[in-house]
């Protein structure tokens, strides 16, 4: 299976564009060379593909058909060009997510810079380049679970102990200026003299908070290659104030990179589920409280926490009430159809006692799109259960899988 949360920045279009084809990137990079060569043969002959995946995707998944001609193309150059290079060895899975990120990334940046002749087209296809995406993938295949992280979205690891509490083992690296790790790689692939510049105020130039996206091209093209696809492009792109300015102290680009850190995790009976999330969501909740949140959302156990007032004082007959409204507040907990809107009623809802205030959580969610972003981040979220028999029996010594 392959799942992925994607967030966009400077626009939805980019998150929009590798929403749709990263997967297939992936799947192409993954697959056996006589399975490529069967897919090419039908392409040529203008068969039918055989229907080796199985994609589950909401129409609305689909935003523009005009550009699947154009997906599709760039996507069959790409097996053609692994077709001939034929190694003859099946894909290492980690080698295959990046090859796909990077791949893509590149992809984009090309069919900006040819543009295309489809007006609509081409005011899309440079839209999708000088937006952003960061991108959280996991492949899970049996009990090998590998995920692919390229920005600041995170998996987190549900690991139930044996006394039945949580725990929460993170499976991603946030690239960004928390991360000390990454702020050393972008320093060290720039001049000294730009030392202080490329990192200011925690933001890339300045500007941009994840060390790591999809599109964004203004921080990877020259600034020649920039105005001149400028220049030629469509008017309503120069509409846009994203794509005006060069960002400051652009001397060495490219500056940012699509490829992904890829960390593998081999699946045991104790993990029990998966939670992909944008980083709306670890904004505003600890990993821990997350993985407790779910935890006890699909178990139904409810391990109860000491009500903290945060330095508040209250009186006897407060506190009466908020254990008053735990209680209920635990009678209704599964009104909620999934775990992961369950997540997310919390992380918009909580109020200072860690509570789902309703009132809160109407006001927060009624807010104006304009108003909205300066209270919270739009947020996704997935919550990918593991069946621990099926773990357990693939994990014995001895037995075939």
């Amino acid at each position: 299976m392959l799942l992925g949360v994607f967030d966009g920045h400077a626009g939805c279009a980019c998150a929009q564009a590798v929403s749709e084809r990263l997967f297939y990137y992936i799947a192409v990079s993954l697959l056996p060379q006589e399975t490529l060569i069967e897919i090419e043969n039908a392409v040529e002959s203008g068969r039918a593909v055989l229907p080796i995946l199985q994609w589950h995707k909401h129409p609305n998944d689909y935003f523009s058909k005009e550009a699947s001609r154009l997906y599709f193309n760039s996507l069959r150059t790409y097996w053609q060009e692994l077709l001939d290079l034929n190694s003859g060895e099946n894909p290492d899975i980690k080698e295959a997510l990046v090859n796909a990120f990077k791949r893509l990334d590149n992809d984009l940046s090309l069919e900006a810079q040819v543009g295309d002749p489809n007006s609509f087209l081409n005011y899309w296809v440079l839209r999708v380049a000088f937006s952003g995406a960061t991108a959280c993938v996991a492949h899970v295949d049996g009990v090998d679970l590998h995920v692919a992280n390229t920005g600041d979205g995170r998996a987190v690891l549900g690991v139930q102990e044996e006394d039945g509490s949580w725990a929460a083992m993170t499976l991603s690296n946030d690239h960004n200026a928390q991360n000390e790790n990454e702020v050393k790689r972008i320093r060290s692939e720039h001049p000294k003299n730009e030392e202080k510049t490329v990192i200011k105020q925690d933001r890339l130039l300045g500007l941009l908070m994840p060390f790591r996206a999809f599109g964004d091209v203004k921080f990877k093209w020259s600034i020649e290659l920039q105005k001149r696809v400028l220049e030629s492009g469509p008017d309503q792109l120069n509409e846009n104030e994203y794509t005006k300015f060069i960002p400051p102290n652009y001397h060495t680009p490219p500056y940012l990179t699509a490829k992904p850190e890829v960390i593998y995790h081999k699946l045991r009976p104790q993990d029990k589920f998966l939670v992909l999330g944008s980083d709306g969501l670890w904004e505003t909740m600890h990993r821990q409280e997350v993985v407790r949140v779910v935890g006890e959302y699909l178990t139904g156990v409810h391990q109860q926490q000491p009500i903290t007032v945060g330095g508040y004082r209250v009186t006897l007959g407060q506190m009466q009430g908020l254990l008053m409204e735990r209680r209920a507040r635990f009678s209704s907990v599964f009104e909620d159809q999934n775990s992961a809107t369950h997540l997310i009623r919390h992380a918009v809802g909580n109020n200072e006692f860690g509570v789902v205030d309703h009132e809160r959580l109407s006001k927060m969610l009624s807010l104006p799109e304009e108003l909205a972003r300066m209270y919270r981040d739009d947020i996704t979220v997935i919550v990918v259960q593991f069946n621990s028999h099926v773990i357990g029996a693939q994990n014995k010594p001895g037995e075939d899988v």
